[in-house]
């Protein structure tokens, strides 16, 4: 039979970031964990079974191959001599592998916080072996389920859900192998869970540990060298010098972030970054810069490829959500009645899933009917407002505010 190209174990290789000799390396540490003695794979072993030269490698390189990709040998497409080849012998693993899935399945213990794990389907990325993107893109897919229950119900337990992952993919750069470019994407992956967990303590009324959650974000983004990233890290600063009444810094932090080049050429993030640039200058009474900043982000928004999905943190800018934003603008510019008619636009437009912006917008609805002596209206939007499934602490302390108010 002709020499054939292993193009299954080539795939591999590509998929888990691996050179040739970095993989031999790895072969040769998995090696002496299971037999106690160093391996002598090289970079030419690899060769070889790659180009089909070997079809079958000896035990001492296939049992290490094994473990490493995690799956038998013909699946990594190797093709055993006879058949009594085909099954290997299985050493006993050391003690410390046999209690891993005890400490795979060991996350967090808060009930509020388990809950949110198990109904996210959230669990654990190895602590040990070699990770591959494909590990990344599993992360990256917990994390957009986790947004997508922030834009639900609210921040609620997700900042200990967070911080819990962010120590579980801590673990994993610490003790787990891997190439630069899975490098690069845990770190990115740590940057939006730290963006994440600041929004959660926002939402739930925690602002210095927010802060501290949007600077660790921005440096995990810098790691990762991830220009979409440290723009998401900058816009979050930005909000939080807002919130705090550092309106100035806010517009400094925001311009700084449009600096970026990637910021400026992603319509997604230009677009929300101009809007929220456009409320800081509203807050400083820069009205000429609030109204360009305002059309900017319009045309920024306009040149959004609406087929092509969004980052799933990026996914709360819509059509609805620059509305809402404009509503801010004008409410700190004192124009209430546009504010007014952007919020019910934001309303009209919002879906049903993200019940958490459409309490947002419906409180700020209310707000804005008491500021223009609409009494009646503002009790009738409080009044179709569900709050009970929500979990964000900031939107209900404002909608008890608006109530308390009614019954003054």
């Amino acid at each position: 039979m002709g020499r054939q190209r292993n193009t299954i174990f080539e795939a591999l290789l590509a998929e888990y970031d691996l050179t040739h000799q970095s993989l031999a390396d790895e072969v040769n540490r998995v090696a002496n964990d299971i037999f106690g003695r160093p391996g002598d794979c090289g970079d030419r072993h690899v060769r070889r079974w790659i180009s089909g030269e070997v079809r079958w490698p000896w035990t001492k390189y296939l049992l290490p191959l094994e473990r490493i990709f995690d799956r038998p040998a013909q699946a990594l497409g190797f093709v055993p001599r006879g058949k009594s080849s085909a099954t290997l012998p299985r050493p006993p693993r050391p003690a410390q592998q046999e209690e891993e899935p005890v400490e795979r399945r060991r996350f967090i213990t808060a009930s509020a916080a388990t809950t949110v794990v198990v109904a996210l389907g959230i669990d654990q990325t190895p602590a040990r072996g070699r990770l591959s993107m494909s590990d990344v893109d599993r992360v990256h897919e917990r994390i957009g389920r986790m947004d997508a229950h922030f834009f639900a119900i609210g921040g609620g337990p997700l900042h200990s859900v967070s911080t819990a992952y962010i120590a579980r993919l801590r673990e994993a750069l610490d003790g787990c192998t891997y190439g630069d470019r899975v490098e690069r994407a845990l770190h990115s992956a740590i940057s939006s869970l730290y963006a994440s967990a600041g929004w959660a303590c926002h939402d739930s009324g925690d602002p210095t540990q927010a802060a501290l959650l949007h600077t660790a974000s921005l440096q995990s983004a810098l790691l990762a060298a991830d220009p979409s990233g440290t723009a998401r890290a900058w816009s979050d600063l930005a909000m939080q010098a807002r919130l705090e009444g550092r309106h100035r810094e806010a517009v400094q932090i925001t311009r700084a972030a449009l600096d970026n080049r990637r910021a400026r050429s992603d319509p997604r993030i230009a677009a929300l970054l101009h809007a929220r640039l456009a409320i800081g200058q509203a807050r400083i009474a820069d009205r000429a810069g609030a109204a360009r900043s305002l059309l900017a982000a319009e045309r920024a928004y306009d040149r959004v490829d609406t087929t092509a999905p969004a980052p799933t943190w990026l996914s709360f800018l819509t059509p609805a959500e620059l509305s809402g934003l404009a509503a801010i603008t004008h409410q700190a510019l004192g124009h209430y009645d546009r504010a007014e008619a952007a919020t019910v636009q934001a309303l009209h437009l919002l879906p049903g899933a993200m019940r958490r912006n459409k309490a947002y917008y419906s409180v700020q609805l209310a707000e804005l009917q008491l500021a223009q002596g609409e009494r009646e209206q503002a009790a009738a939007t409080v009044t179709d407002l569900d709050a009970s499934s929500l979990d964000s602490r900031r939107i209900t302390d404002r909608l008890a505010t608006v109530r308390r108010t009614l019954t003054a």
